[in-house]
């Protein structure tokens, strides 16, 4: 099949006359393109495709990275590198501290309780009893949720597919689609209709906040119960095992071998009626498949790109996360996950050019965050790594002694809720202690041990006063009034937490290490120039650089830049 992004170098092919840039010499942008499609695949550390380039086809990510302007050193700025912070972040421009998605669970001092970042008891699911994950292990971030609704009230500024639907005057289509609930809400914005798949149904799901009833087309799909299908089979390797990077290490000892799922191919899904069994379709490029298979289905019934109005879709492939966790970015499931995704793409692409045309439309693929090798891997290569359990800091003999020297009794650290250690406030306060003396003393305490590189306490964050490093911008840049912790840790490197509620993973990101920011960048459309950019750019500039390509305002709390090198120039 000839390749669709052939001709996109053609300025002749964009629909709206070119505007002028002001603010870049010379450089031009291409007016307004039928679509937005926003690809965002979860968990994907740069490396992960340059290291299975050879291997891809021509018309998945060969299309887009050979065609479009690449940026090679594209990195996240904050420290807590979460799915949702970083699809909050890709989404507005803002970093976490501005758009106050901080992490995926954050503790609330008024209910005294772990709240999850998307939940919202106003407005409940469609599908009743879809929301709430009572029992699947491999996401516990959802178990914290307390009511089935979801909203993206949480996110405090504006996305570009709010200002898309803004300067649309209400008529422009805004869509985001995910397995994850968190990945399709956050680029959907406040303006537009998500939808995710739900592991209690096996349905793709949405809230009221977006409809008041499915639409008819949606009701079809789910009757088609397409992740039934799945029972009686398995994830098996798409090519010869022996072309395969990792062919000779499907068997290693700290792979984690979920509800029968097991640790060597192939990986079996069991009956329809498992326990486990929707659960173990998104840890597998089922996931994607299913998350590919619904987005088509909304590219045929919903009119995108018919009319002069610039419209938006964004997709959200989640599988690739969940590989990583159980196997690790360098396992033989994560080279057979990222080759099956690659074929996604490759069909999206084709859908999209069916729909609408990819000479009009502007393509953007990125990720949330990127991904740790697992420490036994590591420690294979002679690369300290471990595991750490901070649930054991407030029996650390140093709490102990705070916790006396204060006089606040037992129970000074509240809770931890990764990366922020919060402390009891009210037992403080009911010991007549300077609450201020009580934070920094824990901080320097928690620094001192050996799997801890910085422990930043909120009050030197409030003042601004912090040593100049990578790691403490990157705290700062996570920071919000309200919602972080009274202690940001930031673990050594290859230090990581494993124990996800009773289940040991593979290997877990969420530091402001390379391997967990840097992560791909690509812009293609007509007028994109082909090329390889390699400073250093910030996922805040994704969103303002859409925005003036389009030729539209920024979300509201944009911090980042336009990266001049995507626009044409005389």
């Amino acid at each position: 099949m000839p390749n669709p992004f052939a001709a996109l170098g053609c300025a002749a092919l964009w629909i709206a006359a070119l505007l002028a840039l002001p603010n870049v010499a010379g450089a031009r942008s291409p007016g307004h393109p039928k679509l937005v499609l926003q690809i965002t695949v979860d968990a994907l550390r740069a490396d992960q495709i340059t290291r299975q380039w050879h291997r891809f086809g021509d018309d998945g990510f060969r299309a887009l990275l050979s065609r479009g302007t690449v940026f090679t050193e594209a990195h996240h700025a904050h420290a807590n590198t979460e799915t949702i912070v970083g699809h909050t972040t890709l989404a507005t421009g803002a970093h976490p501290g501005t758009h106050g998605m901080v992490g995926n669970v954050w503790f609330d001092e008024q209910s005294g309780r772990p709240v999850y970042n998307i939940e919202d008891g106003r407005y409940r699911l469609l599908t009743r009893g879809a929301g709430v994950v009572a029992d699947t292990e491999i996401d516990p971030t959802q178990k914290v949720a307390k009511v089935e609704g979801r909203s993206p009230s949480n996110i405090l500024v504006t996305t570009l597919s709010d200002e898309i639907a803004r300067a649309g005057r209400g008529q422009a289509l805004v869509f985001g689609v995910s397995i994850k609930d968190r990945g399709a809400v956050a680029l959907a914005g406040h303006a537009g209709k998500a939808f995710w798949f739900s592991k209690q149904s096996g349905d793709f799901v949405t809230s009221d906040y977006y409809y008041e009833a499915y639409p008819e087309w949606v009701d079809a799909f789910n009757a088609r119960r397409l992740a039934r299908e799945y029972g009686g089979k398995q994830w098996e390797l798409l090519r010869e095992r022996k072309v395969y990077r990792a062919a000779d290490a499907d068997d290693v000892p700290w792979e984690t071998e979920l509800a029968g799922f097991g640790r060597v191919f192939p990986h079996p899904f069991g009956d329809a009626s498992g326990k486990y069994f929707l659960t173990l379709l998104t840890t597998s490029p089922a996931g994607d498949a299913l998350t590919l298979a619904f987005t088509k289905e909304l590219l045929a019934k919903e009119p995108i790109g018919e009319d002069a109005v610039t419209d938006y879709l964004s997709v959200s492939f989640s599988s690739n996360d969940y590989v990583s966790h159980l196997f690790g970015p360098s396992s033989l499931e994560s080279e057979d996950q990222m080759l099956r995704l690659d074929g996604v793409l490759a069909e999206l692409l084709r859908a999209v050019d069916e729909r609408v045309g990819l000479e009009s439309t502007l393509v953007v693929l990125s990720a949330d965050h990127g991904s740790p090798d697992p420490p036994g891997q590591l420690r294979q290569l002679g690369i300290p790594a471990r595991y750490v359990n901070p649930d054991d800091w407030d029996r650390a003999p140093a709490i102990a002694a705070l916790e006396s020297r204060f006089g606040v009794g037992q129970g000074l650290i509240r809770a931890f809720t990764s990366p922020y250690v919060h402390l009891d406030r009210a037992r403080i306060a009911e010991a007549g202690a300077d609450p201020v003396a009580v934070e920094l003393a824990v901080a320097e305490e928690i620094e001192k041990m050996p799997e801890v590189a910085a422990a930043v306490p909120r009050s030197r964050l409030l003042e601004g006063a912090l040593p100049d490093s990578f790691i403490h911008r990157a705290v700062a840049h996570n920071f919000h009034r309200a919602r972080s912790g009274d202690i940001h840790v930031v673990f050594e490197s290859n230090s990581f937490i494993n124990d996800f509620d009773s289940l040991v993973v593979a290997a877990t990101h969420g530091s402001p290490y390379r391997y967990d920011t840097h992560v791909p960048l690509v812009f293609a459309g007509p007028g994109i120039p082909a090329q390889r950019v390699q400073r250093r750019v910030l996922t805040v500039d994704v969103a303002p650089t859409l925005a003036a390509l389009i030729g539209i305002e920024a979300p509201s709390g944009a911090e980042g830049r336009v990266l001049p090198e995507v626009f044409a120039t005389d």
